[in-house]
């Protein structure tokens, strides 16, 4: 691994817009580059950042708002989260339409640079409604155990144009959103992955259909020799592989029915069968074998917020699975567990957890958080399932702790089902969060911490 020329994109002017967690490192990793970066952000303390100050490269930046001056740039970077379409386009990315001046995410700059360099490392691109950040990072942990060049990251951390320069027979490893997807010009992805596709982000783009078809952007430019892993648990992704018949990839087909090899317990569910299944079949398409890809499954740690089990309080296990933002997440952990105290709410997706309603007979009595509480308790009302409006984490773990002990529960897990942004700057603080209000508990009982996770 090596790090890119300085002198790159020397004689390139792009203009960064978002200076969060994939901007900041995009405006920073151009200027380093050689390129001329002019970057912006509609917050204030975004723009004064301490890192922007420093000087490296030979390169410029300036922190201004590029719609200050004639909208010439080579490209604007725009960072996921900013809608250029739907459900309104933001001003920045408006004047660049009209100008002609490409829209494009950090992952796309990432392919030039690379390329430019004369590496020829792959890419793998990773995508679908859920288990697309275990199955980044379960390949890419088990490639590492193969001993072979890996980099992973882009939507699951750390951004695109942070990973290092890989060396030929290097692997990209990149989880890739919908937000991403619809932002690529000549990324091909040598490996590409679609887990699966249910409602999801439909105020970015307009309809199921749309949905799919940025998320089946991940195919596009695929050539005879590169490989489309799809699952076909559901219709969206059932409808998506027949579209891939008579491409030129080569398609395998993957479901969580069937676990190819045997997993270790970071990895529960059918749903992290289907994670696993599409990891193998990547690793097996590089030329890993069997005995190394088995070794990766069991040994493989897992991600935190994702079934993460934070501790054992006299017997009652916390679980925190905040990474479930929408109905179809958490079925997948509401599946795992017999009998629980579930902690849910938070901004509601369409629908809420009306999907969840087979499922409730395993939830003995549920903690509602959050903005759309109300939501959801409706449709717990209507199913006659137990609930009380406790408002915020604070209240709910302590809360949840008395439930179980009460109900004789062995669980209580945190899958809220709705997105997290009404009171955390994210699901991982949410996640955070939680663990720390459950280490708080009364450990006087010998508890046992366990810092394991799945997705």
């Amino acid at each position: 691994m090596s790090t890119f020329s300085t002198t790159l994109f020397s004689g390139k002017r792009f203009a960064v817009v978002g200076l969060g967690k994939n901007g900041l490192p995009a405006a920073l990793a151009l200027r380093a580059m050689g390129a001329d970066v002019v970057a912006w952000d509609d917050n204030p303390t975004s723009r004064e950042a301490p890192e922007l100050a420093a000087s490296s490269g030979t390169g410029s930046l300036d922190v201004r708002d590029p719609a200050a001056a004639p909208f010439l740039f080579d490209a604007l970077v725009l960072s996921p989260g900013i809608p250029h379409h739907l459900p309104k386009p933001h001003p920045i990315a408006a004047l660049a339409i009209e100008a002609g001046v490409p829209i494009i995410s950090d992952v796309e700059l990432l392919f030039q640079a690379v390329r430019a360099s004369g590496s020829r490392a792959r890419f793998v691109g990773i995508t679908g409604t859920n288990g697309k950040s275990t199955t980044t990072a379960l390949l890419a942990y088990i490639l590492e155990v193969a001993e072979i060049p890996v980099a992973a990251g882009a939507n699951l951390g750390p951004a695109a144009l942070s990973l290092p320069l890989l060396p030929d027979d290097g692997i990209y490893v990149l989880e890739m959103s919908s937000y991403m997807l619809e932002r690529l010009a000549t990324v091909r992805f040598d490996m590409a992955v679609m887990l699966n596709l249910s409602a999801d982000h439909l105020d970015r783009h307009g309809s199921m259909a749309g949905y799919g078809t940025a998320k089946r952007a991940v195919f596009n430019r695929q050539q005879a020799g590169d490989l489309a892993v799809i699952g076909i648990d559901d219709p969206g992704s059932r409808t998506m592989q027949k579209w891939l018949t008579g491409r030129p990839a080569q398609v395998i087909r993957i479901s969580g029915l069937h676990r190819p090899l045997e997993t270790g317990s970071a990895l529960p569910g059918k749903h992290n069968a289907q994670n696993a299944a599409a990891a193998t079949a990547v690793a097996r398409f590089l030329g890993v074998n069997d005995e190394i890809i088995a070794a990766g499954l069991y040994t493989y740690p897992g991600l935190p917020h994702r079934q993460q089990r934070i501790a054992t309080i006299e017997g009652i296990t916390f679980i925190n699975d905040s990474k479930a933002t929408n109905a179809e997440a958490t079925e997948r952990a509401l599946v795992c567990y017999d009998r629980m105290i579930w902690i849910a709410g938070g901004m509601a997706k369409e629908g809420g957890i009306d999907p969840l309603w087979h499922l409730f007979h395993r939830v003995v009595r549920v903690l509602l958080i959050g903005r759309d509480a109300a939501i959801l308790a409706e449709t717990l009302t209507r199913m006659a399932i137990p609930f009380d409006v406790v408002g915020t984490l604070e209240a709910a773990v302590p809360a949840a702790f008395a439930a179980a002990k009460a109900a004789n529960a062995s669980v209580v897990l945190l899958s809220p089902a709705c997105a997290s942004w009404d009171q955390f700057t994210g699901y991982d603080q949410r996640g955070d969060r939680f663990a720390e209000l459950v280490r708080s508990l009364d450990h006087s009982s010998g508890a046992q911490d366990h810092d394991a996770g799945a997705t």
